[in-house]
């Protein structure tokens, strides 16, 4: 199992790909496979069939998985992306910690 430092619910942004810049909250996390879904990103369109009579068909537009190489973690004091450091406080907890301004996360 991979280990992972994004997890669900944090905010992250896109360095690649076609959503390039974009910024949403992390919906999913996949550690076996390395990929996160995230909200509003990576957007595909899925066709469906009506399977009982009386349900509706068409397109639907859902969230796939993007590996977590793919996004960084966005700081929420800063706003900036930023790899997490980690910190251990005086009482022995550890915390992750953001680089560019020191803000715990």
């Amino acid at each position: 199992m991979n280990k992972m430092s994004i997890k669900t619910g944090d905010t992250v942004v896109v360095l690649s790909g076609k959503d390039k810049g974009k910024k949403g909250k992390v919906l999913k996390v996949m550690p076996k496979e390395s990929k996160v879904v995230v909200e509003k990103v990576n957007m595909v369109s899925r066709h469906t069939k009506p399977r009982q009579q009386g349900d509706q068909g068409g397109i639907l537009k859902k969230e796939a998985p993007l590996y977590a190489c793919k996004v960084q973690r966005v700081c929420p004091k800063c706003d900036k992306p930023t790899r997490p450091a980690h910190k251990v406080l005086a009482d022995g907890k550890k915390v992750c910690v953001c680089k560019k301004c020191g803000a715990e996360i």
